[in-house]
C-alpha cells in the first residue's frame, strides 16, 4: 500500500526528530524518563489489526517496518527504537485496556500514532492526566488541536473539517445547482467531516443536500445506503468512509449504474487498500485530497521490510 506507507513514513520521520531531541537531552545522565535507557527508546501504540477496521492495520505494519529499517541503520543517537504495537480492533474500550498496559506495565516513553478518532478520544484524558505524550495521533479530528486543555496531545494529519470545507467550496463554485448525497461513518470521525461540509456549504446546505445516511463500523456492507442515496436523485456523492466501506461504496456505485460526481475522503482513498480492491476501472473520475507524495526508493525499501509482516497471522508486534 504505497501511499499509506508514505503517510506513515512522514509521521515516523517527525517521531524520529522528537526522539533525537529527547535522546540528546538525556545524554550523559544516569536517570532517564520512563521507556528510555542508554540503549533503547521504548514507545507504544494501538492499531486495528483485527475487526471491521482492520484495513487500517496496514499503517501499523508500515511503521513497524520503517522503524526496523531505522534500527538496522543504527537507531537514533545510538539508541534502538522499540515499538510495541498492540491490537485494539478499533474498539475504544480495548484501546483503553491496551494503552493502560503500555503505560503502566510496559512503561513506554510515549504513545505514538495510535489510530482512530474514537479510540484516541477514549485515552486522551487518561494520557494527559498522567503526562504521557500522545504524539502524532493518526486522526484528522479537530479536537487534537486543543493545547489549552490537552497539551500532551498532538495530532498531525490535516483536519477532516478543513478537508470537507475544501470539497464544499468546490461544489459551490463548480456545481452550484448540485443535488448532494452524503454517506458518513456514525462517529466523531464521520461527524467532523460532516460539520466541515455543513459549514462549507453554509446556508445552501439544506437545499443542496438531498440525502444523508450513515453506517456503523460494525455493519457488514453499505450497499443499502448507496441504493438509498442513488434513489434521492443526487448527482454529487460525498463519500466519508473508511477503507472497507469506501471500497464497497465505489463498487456499488458502479454496479447500479449511478454516475455522480464522487468526492472521496482522504481516509478512504488509499490505492492499495481501497481503489485496487474496488477496481481501478470503477474509480475513474473520483475526486479526493492527498497531502503527501510517494518517494519510490524509500517505499521499495519499506515494502521489502514489511512484506513478511503482511503475511503474519498475528500482526501485533514487539520490535526491539
Amino acid at each position: 500500500m504505497p501511499m499509506t506507507q508514505t503517510r506513515r513514513r512522514l509521521a515516523s520521520l517527525s517521531m524520529i526528530g522528537w526522539l533525537s531531541l529527547a535522546a540528546t537531552a538525556d545524554a550523559g545522565e544516569t536517570r532517564y524518563a520512563p521507556g528510555i535507557s542508554d540503549s533503547e527508546i521504548k514507545i507504544g501504540q494501538t492499531m486495528p489489526y483485527s475487526g471491521a477496521a482492520s484495513a487500517w492495520g496496514a499503517d501499523g505494519l508500515a511503521e513497524i517496518a520503517y522503524i526496523k529499517m531505522v534500527n538496522e541503520r543504527g537507531g537514533v543517537n545510538g539508541r534502538k527504537i522499540r515499538l510495541i504495537s498492540l491490537d485494539d480492533a478499533y474498539s475504544p474500550p480495548k484501546t483503553v485496556e491496551q494503552t493502560r498496559k503500555l503505560v503502566e506495565h510496559d512503561e513506554v516513553a510515549f504513545i505514538f500514532s495510535s489510530l482512530g478518532t474514537a479510540p484516541n478520544s477514549a485515552i486522551q484524558k487518561y494520557l494527559n492526566e498522567r503526562k504521557v505524550p500522545q504524539l502524532f495521533v493518526a486522526s484528522g479530528a479537530s479536537k487534537w488541536a486543543d493545547p489549552e486543555h490537552f497539551h500532551w496531545t498532538m495530532g498531525w494529519p490535516p483536519s477532516y473539517y478543513t478537508e470537507a470545507r475544501i470539497y464544499a467550496r468546490y461544489i459551490r463554485e463548480h456545481t452550484p445547482d448540485a443535488r448532494v448525497a452524503v454517506l458518513y461513518q456514525n462517529d466523531d470521525y464521520g461527524k467532523d467531516y460532516l460539520s466541515g461540509l455543513k459549514d462549507g456549504l453554509g446556508d445552501r446546505y439544506a437545499k443542496m443536500v438531498v440525502a444523508q445516511v450513515s453506517y456503523e463500523v460494525t455493519d457488514p456492507t453499505v450497499d443499502s445506503q448507496i441504493v438509498t442515496l442513488q434513489a434521492s436523485g443526487a448527482d454529487v456523492f460525498v463519500d466519508i468512509a473508511g477503507p472497507k466501506f469506501a471500497a464497497q461504496a465505489i463498487r456499488k456505485v458502479h454496479a447500479i449504474g449511478w454516475q455522480p460526481l464522487h468526492f472521496l475522503n482522504t481516509v478512504g482513498s488509499a490505492v492499495g487498500a481501497v481503489l485496487q480492491p474496488a477496481g481501478l476501472e470503477n474509480s475513474v473520475g473520483i475526486i479526493t485530497a492527498r497531502y503527501y507524495g510517494a518517494t519510490l526508493d524509500l517505499l521499495d525499501e519499506i515494502s521489502r521490510q514489511s512484506r513478511h509482516l503482511l503475511k503474519c497471522p498475528n500482526a501485533s508486534n514487539r520490535l526491539g
